[in-house]
C-alpha cells in the first residue's frame, strides 16, 4: 500500500529542453501574425465606426447618436451581419451563444464571413467585444497553416498557441494567457511541471502582446486616481461591491437561455439579428451611446470624470450595459462577452462611489468589474487580472483577492453565460 501511495506521488518528469526548443520558433510566428490579424480588425472596425458614427451623420445633417440614428444604425447592422450569416460558407461559424474562450477548429472557409461579421458588429454598436471570433479564427488559421506547413508538429499544439497569443495580443500582456491556461490545465491530469506545459503558450503569448503593444499600443489602465493604503472601510466595499456585481451579473446568466431561445424561435439571421439590433437601437437610446460598442473606450470615458454622473445615471448604464449585452449575444451577434460585462462592473463601482462617496473610484470598479467577470466567465484568475490592472494599483490586489471570496461562493457551481447546442446552459 505504501509503496502504492509512493508511486502514484511520483511527479510525473520534466520535459527536457530539446523538445521545448523547437516550438520557440512555430509559437513565435503563430503570436506575431494572432496579434496582426487583431489589430487590423480592430483597425478595420474603427475605420467603418468613424464614417458610421462620425461621417455618414455629419453628411446627412443628423446628430450623431441622436435616437433615429441609433436606431438606424444598430437595426441596419443587424441586417447586414444577418445576410452575412445567412449567405456566407459555414454561416460565420456557429452560435456565437455555445463559444467561449476555448474555441473549437473551425474549417478555413467558414473564417472570412465570421471575419466580416466580427468587424461589422464592432462597428455597429452591439455590445460584444473581439476575443471569441478572433480566437475562433486564429485557433482555425494556425491549424489549417501549421498542419501543412510542419506536419511533424503535433495537431493540438496549434489551437493552444492561437488561444494564448490572441490574448496575450488583447490584454496586452501574456500574464492573462498563463492565468487562463494554468486555470485550464488545473483541472486535468498532469503531463510534467506546470511551466513545461505553458513555456510554447507563453511564448506566442509574448510575441502576441509584444507585436500589439509596438503595432497598437493597448492600454487597460483608466487612469483612475490614485488608492493609497487600504482600511478596512475599503475591505467592506470591496467586498459588498464585488458581491453585488456578481448577484446583477448573475440574473443576465440565469435569463440568457430564455432570451436565447425567444429569438432562436424567428428561426432565420435575417428575422434574428434586425430584431436584435432594434432591441439594441432602443436600449442605447435609454442609456445613451455609453452603453454602445465594446466598452472599453468608454469605461475610459467613465473613469476621466468619476464623479461626472449621478448614482441614477451610473445604475442608468450598468442596467441597460447588462441589457445590452444579454440581447446581442442571444440574437447572433459574433462577439465575446468579457469587454462589455468589464463595462458593467465599472459603471457599478462608479454608483457605489456617487451613492457612498467614500468609496474610492478605483476600488469600486475594480471590485464591480470582479464581480461582474466572475459571474460571467467562472475564470477566477482572469477575473482578479483584468480588476487589477484597470487600476494599475499594487494594494488593490489583496482587497480583490478578499472580495473574490465571497463572490466566488454567490457564482460557483451556478450556470455559465455559455450554452450548449441544446440551449441549455453550461456549469
Amino acid at each position: 500500500m505504501a509503496q502504492d501511495t509512493a508511486r502514484q506521488s511520483t511527479p510525473a518528469p520534466a520535459t527536457p529542453a530539446r523538445a521545448l526548443l523547437p516550438l520557440v520558433l512555430p509559437a513565435l510566428a503563430v503570436g506575431v501574425a494572432a496579434s496582426l490579424l487583431l489589430v487590423l480588425v480592430d483597425a478595420a472596425a474603427e475605420g467603418l465606426q468613424d464614417a458610421l458614427w462620425g461621417a455618414l451623420p455629419d453628411a446627412l445633417g443628423v446628430g450623431r447618436y441622436s435616437v433615429l440614428w441609433m436606431l438606424v444604425v444598430l437595426t441596419a447592422t443587424g441586417v447586414l451581419v444577418g445576410l452575412v450569416v445567412w449567405k456566407a460558407p459555414g454561416h460565420a461559424g456557429p452560435d456565437p451563444a455555445t463559444m467561449g474562450l476555448d474555441a473549437p477548429v473551425l474549417p478555413p472557409l467558414v473564417l472570412p464571413g465570421l471575419l466580416l461579421a466580427t468587424v461589422l458588429m464592432l462597428a455597429g454598436g452591439p455590445s460584444l467585444g473581439p476575443e471569441n471570433p478572433i480566437i475562433a479564427v486564429n485557433v482555425g488559421l494556425a491549424y489549417w497553416l501549421g498542419r501543412r506547413l510542419l506536419p511533424r508538429m503535433p495537431g493540438p499544439v496549434w489551437p493552444v498557441l492561437a488561444e494564448a497569443a490572441t490574448i496575450g495580443a488583447l490584454f496586452g500582456t501574456p500574464v492573462a494567457a498563463a492565468l487562463l491556461i494554468s486555470e485550464a490545465l488545473a483541472g486535468r491530469q498532469s503531463k510534467g511541471p506546470l511551466w513545461d506545459q505553458v513555456f510554447a503558450p507563453l511564448v506566442a503569448a509574448a510575441a502576441g502582446s509584444m507585436t500589439a503593444t509596438l503595432a497598437a499600443h493597448p492600454s487597460f489602465d483608466l487612469g483612475l486616481p490614485p488608492f493609497g493604503r487600504p482600511d478596512a472601510g475599503d475591505v467592506l466595499a470591496a467586498m459588498v461591491i464585488a458581491s453585488a456585481g456578481a448577484l446583477l451579473t448573475l440574473g443576465a446568466v440565469q435569463a440568457f437561455p430564455y432570451v436565447h431561445g425567444a429569438f432562436a424561435r424567428l428561426r432565420h439571421p435575417m428575422l434574428m439579428l434586425p430584431a436584435g439590433g432594434l432591441v439594441l437601437g432602443l436600449l442605447g437610446a435609454l442609456g445613451g451611446h455609453l452603453t454602445l460598442f465594446k466598452g472599453l473606450a468608454e469605461v475610459g470615458e467613465l473613469a476621466r470624470d468619476p464623479d461626472g454622473w449621478t448614482a441614477g445615471e451610473f445604475a442608468t448604464m450598468t442596467v441597460v450595459k447588462l441589457a445590452a449585452l444579454l440581447v446581442a449575444a442571444s440574437c447572433g451577434f459574433r462577439g465575446g462577452r468579457i469587454f462589455p460585462a468589464v463595462f458593467v462592473g465599472a459603471a457599478l463601482g462608479l454608483t457605489a462611489h456617487a451613492l457612498v462617496p467614500a468609496v474610492h473610484p478605483a476600488v469600486g470598479v475594480a471590485a464591480g468589474v470582479l464581480g461582474a467577470l466572475l459571474a460571467i466567465t467562472r475564470q477566477g484568475w482572469v477575473s482578479l487580472f483584468v480588476a487589477a490592472v484597470l487600476v494599475s494599483s499594487p494594494t488593490v490586489i489583496a482587497l480583490l483577492c478578499i472580495a473574490s471570496l465571497p463572490a466566488w461562493l454567490l457564482v460557483t457551481g451556478r450556470p455559465q453565460m455559455q450554452l450548449r447546442e441544446d440551449g441549455t446552459s453550461v456549469r
